[in-house]
């Protein structure tokens, strides 16, 4: 070999080293970004699933999907949303991160004992909002409980799932790092679409015009990838009460919520006094941005997609629930 023809070949392999190096690299990188965008999918699947167990049968060792054991609807709910663990209390009290209960977010592995000391004898899965899903012995069925009337029991809290803090703000009053990051990133998908035209009954294959739940579809279809179907406002919160949570406490609305309105009857409050909330039929949607703001979208003249003032306002008046559909 002459050196001219070693100086080419040892070029071509220094390249297609660094080529590969920098592939390598790339796919790690696009891996973790995957890994990072769907991890707030993977929380709210697991959430919803233990929310859908709740009802079914306890069995000591059972791992569903009519019965189930302590470690067993862990197991299963976790294999729902495409994640194995193990199948005890004792091998699920070692697995994954050892978390503060102060940092507990949706999705974390709760372990309790009768006493509050020494190893559980009981688990669970927190789904916020201070509550819990576990299958009770005592009550032969699973269940949904209070954190804070088991605290003397808690003995450790694991995260198995990754953290969705992508966004660096920190949660609102009542919500966990994860909630809120997520309801976050639907705002701000929302907002890409500020000042798209409006339409009543605008098509759901372009996004040129849109009505009130079209906006609220692609904000939570892009930024929380959660697909609500492409129906209404009615259609919407259906979905919410069925897969979510939702409150009718206007002052317990969370960033990112979907909030749901009667039809219009007037600007002053006193236009909806004495009307009897719970039988007005849903006719808009919004998403609630915090700061007594709304993004929504409502009529030509308005200007499309826009922000607005909520509470004291014909909007406030007009509320009926809110919630999340995970």
């Amino acid at each position: 070999m002459t050196k001219r023809d070693w100086l080419q070949k040892s070029t071509v392999a220094v390249m297609l080293s660094t080529s590969l190096l920098m592939f390598a690299e790339g796919g790690h990188a696009a891996a973790k970004t995957v890994d990072s965008q769907s991890s707030a999918k993977t929380t709210a699947e697991v959430v919803t699933q233990a929310k859908a167990l709740v009802g079914k049968d306890y069995k000591y060792g059972a791992v569903g999907p009519n019965s189930f054991g302590s470690a067993g609807l862990a197991t299963y709910i976790y294999k729902k949303a495409g994640i194995t663990i193990g199948d005890t209390i004792a091998t699920l009290y070692k697995a994954g991160e050892k978390i503060s209960v102060k940092d507990i977010q949706s999705g974390d592995l709760v372990f309790f004992s009768s006493n509050g000391t020494g190893v559980p004898s009981f688990m669970g899965i927190y789904i916020g909002d201070d509550q819990y899903v576990y299958a009770s012995q005592g009550e032969d069925a699973v269940v949904i409980k209070k954190m804070s009337d088991y605290s003397k029991k808690l003995v450790g809290v694991r995260r198995l799932l990754p953290a969705d803090n992508g966004t660096g703000t920190k949660p609102a009053p009542g919500e966990t790092e994860n909630t809120s990051s997520l309801g976050d990133k639907v705002i701000a998908a929302g907002k890409k679409y500020l000042g798209t035209p409006y339409e009543y009954g605008s098509t759901r294959s372009n996004k040129k015009t849109m009505d009130c739940s079209e906006l609220t579809m692609w904000a939570y279809l892009e930024g929380a990838n959660i697909d609500m179907g492409k129906g209404g406002a009615r259609s919407q919160a259906n979905y919410v009460k069925k897969n979510g949570s939702y409150t009718t406490d206007i002052n317990k609305l969370k960033n990112g919520d979907l909030v749901f309105f009667m039809a219009y009857k007037g600007y002053k409050e006193s236009d909806y006094k004495g009307i009897d909330v719970s039988k007005q039929n849903i006719t808009h949607v919004a998403i609630y941005m915090g700061d007594n703001k709304l993004l929504n979208t409502f009529s030509k003249e308005s200007g499309g997609v826009k922000i607005t003032d909520f509470k004291d306002t014909h909007w406030g008046y007009r509320f009926i629930m809110g919630g999340r559909p995970y």
